[in-house]
């Protein structure tokens, strides 16, 4: 643990800490977070409540997830596809770069943004080697997919196509269909990737 401050990983409760609950009046220490009124973006991680045990089982059962919502925005929250009609990283035009931290992952949101500029850095990097080397956005997304350096030769991709597609097949998962999206972008980018001029 560090600073002193122990976690209760299956409560949420995070103690000594020194705050107190932000519930009017309520000395106890806060030690359950609840949203602020200010949500995380790129501009840091929100705003955060802190109470006590009491107090937060009061905030949960009064929360509304939906709250502001359109109607049709409950709708698509709702359905069992939510969330499955995102890019994955390696085939967004930024490569998940420029999005917002996942602050709640950072102790310290300057480790947060400091992390986002060096993936950042590493990202221009990456694009200035694959432009040295005449690769395109797409050929670069293609290796990025299968976990390719960009010095691989024919040999590397087929073995490393070979494995992944070991790894993520239903038939060698017990005819678990829930890989099928990474097998099918891991076939779409070797497809891509033994027609380019690199591997020929």
């Amino acid at each position: 643990m560090c600073n002193g401050v122990k976690h209760d990983k299956f409560h949420g409760r995070v103690t000594d800490t020194g705050r107190l609950c932000s519930a009017p009046g309520c000395d106890a220490p806060g030690e359950f977070r609840a949203p602020g009124v200010r949500p995380s973006g790129f501009d840091g991680p929100g705003d955060y409540r802190w109470f006590c045990l009491d107090h937060i089982r009061a905030f949960n059962a009064g929360y509304d997830f939906f709250d502001g919502m359109s109607m049709d925005e409950i709708l698509a929250a709702q359905s069992p596809l939510a969330g499955w009609d995102t890019h994955s990283r390696a085939f967004r035009p930024d490569a998940g770069i420029d999005q917002a931290p996942r602050w709640a992952d950072f102790a310290d949101p300057l480790e947060a943004i400091a992390q986002r500029a060096r993936a950042r850095k590493m990202d221009h990097q990456a694009a200035q080697d694959a432009a040295r080397r005449g690769l395109s956005p797409e050929d670069r997304a293609a290796y990025e997919a299968l976990g390719l350096g960009f010095d691989a030769d024919r040999h590397a991709l087929r073995r490393r196509y070979a494995d992944l597609v070991r790894r993520y097949h239903p038939d060698r998962n017990g005819g678990d269909r829930s890989l099928e999206g990474k097998l099918q972008r891991v076939v779409a980018a070797y497809d891509h990737l033994r027609q380019s001029a690199a591997f020929r």
